[in-house]
This record gives C-alpha cells, sequence and structure tokens, in this order.
C-alpha cells in the first residue's frame, strides 16, 4: 500500500471510529486549531453541508451555548445540535430562514462545497469557484463584523482572482492545504479572519 493510501485510509479509519461521518471532519478541526474560526459560543453557518462532516465538527467546537446551521440540496440525515435547511446556496432565500434560526449573525461561515464532478477539470473548477461566489453573498447577508470563514477551492485559473475577491471583505485571508488533504488533491483553503474590517 503506497503511503498516500495509507494516510487517506488513516482518516476514513479515525472518522469512522470516532462516529465522524466524513474525513473531511478533520480538515476543519485541523485549520480550526491553527486559526480558531469557530470558537465555543459561536453561531455557524455551513454552506453546502452534506453529508454533515463539518456540521458535526461546528457543533463540537462551537458547543453548547453555539448555534449551527447548514444548507445543501441534497437530504442528510439530522446531525444532533445542528439545524438542517434543503435549499440551494444560489437561491439568496435561504438566508432569511438562517438568520431566523440563529435569531442574529452568524460568527463564521464555512464552506466545503463541490459540484457535480464531470470530470472535465476547467469546467469543474469554474463551477466550483461560482459555488464559491455564491455562498460568498450568502456570507455578506448572515456574518457579523469581525467574523470568520472558510472556503474550499479548487486550485486553478481562477482561484486567485476568488482570493483577492475575499481580501477585499476580510482583514486576513490564508492559503492552506491541511493534513487530511489528499497531496494529489487539487483542493485548497481560503482561512479569512475579521471580516468587514478589510
Amino acid at each position: 500500500m503506497k503511503l498516500l493510501d495509507a494516510k487517506r485510509d488513516h482518516y476514513r479509519k479515525m472518522a469512522k471510529e470516532q462516529g465522524y461521518r466524513s474525513r473531511a471532519t478533520y480538515k476543519l478541526l485541523e485549520l480550526n486549531n491553527s486559526y480558531r474560526i469557530i470558537g465555543p459560543g459561536f453561531n455557524v453557518v455551513d454552506l453546502g453541508c452534506a453529508p454533515g462532516g463539518w456540521l458535526q465538527a461546528a457543533v463540537k467546537l462551537a458547543g453548547n451555548k453555539g448555534r449551527v446551521v447548514g444548507i445543501d440540496t441534497s437530504y442528510m440525515d439530522e446531525v444532533d445540535g445542528a439545524h438542517f435547511i434543503k435549499g440551494s446556496v444560489e437561491d439568496e432565500s435561504v438566508v432569511d430562514e438562517i438568520i431566523e434560526y440563529l435569531g442574529t449573525k452568524a460568527n463564521a461561515v464555512v464552506c466545503d462545497i463541490s459540484p457535480q464532478i464531470t470530470g472535465h477539470w476547467s469546467m469543474d473548477h469554474a463551477k466550483q469557484i461560482s459555488l464559491n461566489y455564491s455562498c460568498s453573498k450568502i456570507m455578506d447577508r448572515v456574518l457579523a463584523q469581525k467574523g470568520n470563514a472558510l472556503f474550499k477551492v479548487f486550485d486553478g485559473e481562477y482561484s486567485m482572482e476568488f482570493r483577492d475577491y475575499l481580501k477585499k471583505k476580510f482583514v486576513k485571508v490564508h492559503l492552506k492545504k491541511p493534513n487530511a488533504s489528499r497531496k494529489p488533491s487539487s483542493e485548497m483553503y481560503f482561512v479569512c479572519l475579521g471580516y468587514g474590517l478589510g
């Protein structure tokens, strides 16, 4: 077994043993450990939340004084401690439902969204970045000043343009690839800190 496959299996096995729905949980936990995107008592919005691995991590990080809401077009089993809204990030009407559930603005917005993969790289990359722009429009309406955000991006032609767009909104934007990501994967993460103070 290649070292890479062993690492991938390690995170998958750990997720199963610890009751997480996906290995992606460890990406959020690792990035949060470095940057404190989500803290205790935070209100958190997870855009594109299925199958729920990041929702589980957000519930753990926000604790019982925080509120966590996830949005996705796919049906998924409920996550204890989180509220699920079936809807599209391309439909800004979900904003009202988010605010209604939270009762106030969010302290963090996280987005691990992927399009339906076609196998045509340039098309998949463009669609993924387009979904991120849709998520950022929702973020602009639900994220409190000084709040934080995390976006997955498929690295490619439009990723730095999206980073520059985020840099206008946040004090700091860090580009990271967590250990739980597969090395050959093109996914990277923009860690965005201090919304509305840029």
